[in-house]
């Protein structure tokens, strides 16, 4: 069974191997068993279902809560050449009784269903007498009015399921669900003696950021001005607070859209597709948006407002990073945003019992945001995973602040409480601390006891703070409800008989992300143009880290192609030649030396690795590479060339480290072709001999043959170290001076990653290459030829305008890169 998995995933999926915990899942519904998966958003939930329906004899019906969820996954699955198809109410009479037909005569593998379908009578009927092999219920804590998302609709799931002669195989998976809730999915499904798996929550790529005090309005548009160029979310808390953020940040230009209950269907359902298919970078929206939705290449998640409950918040920012790649996820936090929440909870939920677990879960919501220590160990202990250690990934762990002792302060505010008969609420408890004359302060004598005024050093806003700090940290008790009241425990009893310190760390941390390569643009384009005459997102075609492995390895033929992750048969055939071609040209035009991988496929004789799986260590001879360099430079000079033009800076290294003293040996050395060796060889040779014999040193010559070079253990290619340093805002030209790249080549890596992951998280100022008369000309010639081939654009423009305003101006055009 493990081999029919694996290879259903390499056929159709294009990867060599599961991620953690999928192949156990599969392994057990195709068994038989029930099945409870917890796994983190962009862990690969619908693989782990998917797989076993294909294997299965029978249908699978997946039940899930959003429509754009199911179109994205069916358009997925068509694309793979899977037999799935959607039933929900934007198909028409007609085409839903097309499905239904298929569905009838055994033509559909896969069927996605909204629950609300289970009350149709007719659809009851006709799914009932199909060979169902597996019922697969997504965002399965909707089930449970203990979730932070119940629906009513699926609580219809269970009796559809009992109205079945033969009960299917019943799988359930969220990315979101305490130990509480589990027990309540397990309960209404009633799963029968189901495996329980639990695959970790933590998503290492994920920088946590918490932001408290200063101007929420200021940060924001200082944030999306530095991270323009990528794709990022955006949520508030109300649809007013959207439609706020929606307008100014479109008065300042960005290419930004929305989404609220408040908008109709087809501007929901509009902007959205804008939004996935990469024609706008930002959207704003209320947290009606983003469940289902698969876009890999989200670079930050951005909360407006506190968000009511834990499970919400890393829901919502689990949808940055799906592609594995670093993202940033922010949360601005205002006291305010605790009672618009209060507002919303008062107001949606009449359940006293639910309500009053929404109160406790949004004190958690609070306790974590006044977290002094690690916000990721918060959040996985909240989900009952050990964590103990600090993850260097959050605001608090990256802050470079240092703990200072605060039992004093803390001992006024416990005994105030005390003193206050442990009958009020934070805002009270301030006031008292402050010394206010405020009317209640009066009226209950509070000005009389000898808390009062304390801390009036304090404002209100920080002092706040405080306590809710000292909340988060267990000080303090808080009693949930509309009024929470503040008690004592036992911690706060030995702070107050000076048995235990309370140290706090005191910091302020802001920091901004980034990342970025030229293949990548090419086939970032490729995809773009395929995706639009298939009419899918981009990232159906090929993900971005796909592309990726395609610029670091240039598969040339099927062979180098089925070996990138990503590349299956399947998408092979519809899809690989399109890029393999493109790739092929790449290389031919910049003299970039590929591998024989006709030859690497043929198994060596006596198990002996191949010499491409074979590494080759170098490490630069400092004092001989200057020497080269200083050659090098006057080999520049005489023929008036840039020097990386004479001889790249990785093959001086190379030549530095290695010490070739033949011009055979030379030829040895990567990017040394005939030219070059009859140009510099002899000049070279004469230099390594002479420093060989000045220094006494003697040498092992070996041979490279096709072994990969890492030259000071660096093992990344030029466009992961360009993109890579773009990411740490590195100037573009100093990038260039350092890794001896033209700036039309960074900007190719650039374009490439934008199309690999459809997103822009660089800051870089294009306006410099190009000025108003070159930008319309370039326009022009993109509109006549397309923007996708280079050369062509460049052949049909006026010979002053360069390569990188070519780049820059298609960037800003038709990527949406501003600076």
């Amino acid at each position: 069974m493990e081999n029919t998995a694996l290879n259903v995933l390499e056929k159709y999926y294009g990867y060599k191997t599961f991620r953690r915990g999928q192949e156990n899942i599969i392994d057990t519904i195709i068994k038989g068993q029930d099945v409870l998966a917890i796994m983190p958003t962009g862990g690969g939930k619908s693989i782990c279902y998917q797989i076993p329906a294909l294997i299965l004899e029978g249908i699978t019906i997946v039940i899930s809560p959003l429509i754009s969820l199911m179109k994205d996954q069916v358009d997925t699955l068509k694309d793979m050449g899977i037999k799935g198809a959607l039933i929900n109410s934007t198909l028409s009479v007609i085409e839903e009784n097309e499905v239904i037909n298929d569905l009838v005569n055994g033509e559909i593998k896969i069927l996605y269903i909204a629950p609300e379908r289970l009350e149709s009578f007719n659809f009851i009927n006709i799914i009932s007498r199909c060979n169902i092999a597996q019922i697969a219920v997504d965002e399965a804590h909707c089930i449970s009015q203990w979730g932070h998302d119940f629906r009513v609709s699926y609580r219809k799931v269970a009796s559809f399921i009992n109205l079945l002669q033969k009960k299917p195989i019943i799988t359930a998976f969220t990315a979101t669900a305490s130990e509480e809730v589990r027990e309540d999915i397990i309960k209404q499904l009633n799963l029968n003696n189901p495996k329980v798996f639990v695959t970790g929550f933590d998503r290492e790529n994920l920088l946590i950021n918490v932001i408290k005090g200063g101007s929420k309005k200021e940060y924001l548009n200082s944030y999306i001005e530095n991270n323009k160029e990528v794709s990022g979310i955006i949520y508030a808390a109300t649809r007013k607070e959207v439609d706020n953020l929606y307008e100014n940040l479109s008065a300042k230009g960005y290419n930004i859209t929305h989404y609220h209950a408040g908008l109709s269907e087809k501007i929901r359902k509009e902007n959205q597709e804008n939004f996935i298919y990469d024609r706008a970078n930002i959207m704003v929206a209320t947290n009606a948006f983003g469940m289902g939705i698969d876009k890999p290449n989200v670079r930050y998640v951005v909360h407006y407002n506190m968000p009511r409950n834990i499970e919400s918040y890393y829901q919502e920012i689990g949808r940055a990073g799906r592609d594995g790649e670093k993202s940033e996820c922010i949360l601005l936090f205002a006291p305010q945003d605790v009672q618009v929440q209060k507002y919303l909870i008062e107001n949606s939920i009449e359940n006293i019992e639910r309500k009053n677990n929404q109160y406790r879960k949004l004190q958690q919501m609070m306790d974590f945001v006044y977290s002094n220590d690690c916000y990721r160990k918060y959040i996985l202990e909240y989900f009952g995973e050990e964590y103990n250690k600090h993850c260097d990934n959050c605001s608090n762990c990256l802050s470079e602040g240092e703990f200072v002792d605060k039992t004093i302060e803390a001992q006024k505010v416990l005994s105030c409480i005390y003193r206050m008969k442990q009958k009020f609420g934070s805002g009270m408890l301030v006031d008292v601390l402050r010394g206010s004359k405020n009317k209640k302060v009066l009226q209950f004598h509070f000005d009389e006891i000898s808390t009062y005024g304390l801390m009036k050093e304090y404002s209100a806003e920080d002092l706040k703070n405080f306590i809710n700090t000292l909340i988060s940290h267990g000080y303090i008790n808080v009693i949930e409800g509309t009024y929470p009241v503040l008690n004592l425990n036992d911690r706060s009893r030995n702070v107050l008989t000076s048995k235990e310190k309370v140290q706090l760390k005191e910091f302020k941390v802001e920091k901004k992300i980034h990342e970025d390569n030229e293949l990548f643009e090419i086939l970032r384009a490729i995809r773009q143009n395929l995706a639009r005459e298939n009419n899918v997102p981009p990232y159906v075609i090929f993900g971005d880290v796909t592309l990726k492995e395609m610029t670091a390895n240039y598969p040339i033929c099927k062979e180098a192609m089925l070996k990138i992750s990503g590349v299956g048969e399947v998408k092979y055939s519809k899809y690989g030649k399109d890029f393999e071609d493109a790739i092929k040209e790449f290389t031919e035009e910049h003299n970039i030396e590929v591998p024989n991988y006709l030859e690497a496929v043929v198994e060596p004789e006596n198990n002996q690795p191949k010499d491409n799986d074979l590494k080759l260590e170098v490490t630069t001879d400092l004092d001989l590479y200057n020497i080269l360099h200083i050659a090098r430079d006057e080999f520049a000079k005489k023929e008036n060339s840039p020097p990386q033009a004479i001889i790249t800076m990785n093959s001086l290294k190379e030549i530095s480290g290695r010490y070739p003293i033949t011009l055979d040996k030379l030829k040895d050395v990567s990017g040394m072709g005939p030219k070059k060796i009859s140009s510099y060889g002899e000049t070279i040779i004469k230099i390594v001999n002479d420093y060989l014999s000045e220094n006494n040193k003697e040498i092992n010559w070996n041979e490279r043959k096709r072994k990969k070079v890492i030259i000071d253990g660096e093992t990344r290619e030029n466009n992961q170290i360009a993109i890579d340093m773009l990411k740490e805002n590195i100037d573009i030209h100093e990038i260039s001076r350092k890794i001896e790249l033209s700036i039309s080549t960074i900007l190719g890596y650039v374009t490439d990653y934008i199309k690999e992951f459809g997103e822009n998280i660089f800051d870089i100022n294009l306006d410099e290459f190009y000025n108003e008369e070159d930008e319309q000309l370039i326009v022009n010639a993109c509109e006549k030829n397309g923007y996708n081939q280079i050369n062509v654009l460049k052949k049909e423009l006026p010979s002053h305008i360069k390569y990188e305003s070519i780049r820059s101006v298609i960037l800003i055009k038709y990527y949406n890169i501003h600076y």
